[in-house]
């Protein structure tokens, strides 16, 4: 089993920046691709950010790019998202998302069903 856990969530002011940090633990050796989603009030969840287990492939949604960059330290078995320029539409709250199989790599990074694993996810709030 994999454990996933954000941090780094909470109230910015609108132009802000936010660092969120998930951390997985158990059997992350069978770890491949790791992704944020997010979900607003009233909303589905949507795709933020993924990356594949070597950082090569990286997709945003159109929403972030240019503002958010996902990166990971597998040392650390550690995924972060650096978010900048924020606005009250990224207010939601952000989950972590782990692959388990590592065969999977030609599924779309923004696909929910690639992901096995999800954390409890870290609430973000930007006021305007």
């Amino acid at each position: 089993q994999v454990q996933l856990v954000e941090s780094g969530g909470g109230l910015v002011q609108a132009g802000g920046s936010l660092r969120l940090s998930c951390a997985a633990s158990g059997r992350t050796f069978s770890m491949n691709a790791m992704a944020w989603f997010r979900q607003a009030p009233g909303k589905e969840r949507e795709f933020v950010a993924g990356i594949n287990s070597n950082g090569r492939n990286i997709a945003y949604a159109d929403s972030v790019k240019g503002r958010f960059s996902i990166s990971r330290d597998n040392a650390k078995n550690t995924v972060i998202l650096q978010m900048n320029s924020l606005n009250s539409e990224d207010t939601a709250i952000y989950y972590c998302a782990g692959d388990g199989n590592a065969f999977r790599t030609t599924m779309p990074l923004g696909r929910t069903s690639r992901y096995d694993y999800w954390g409890q996810g870290t609430q973000v709030t930007v006021s305007s």
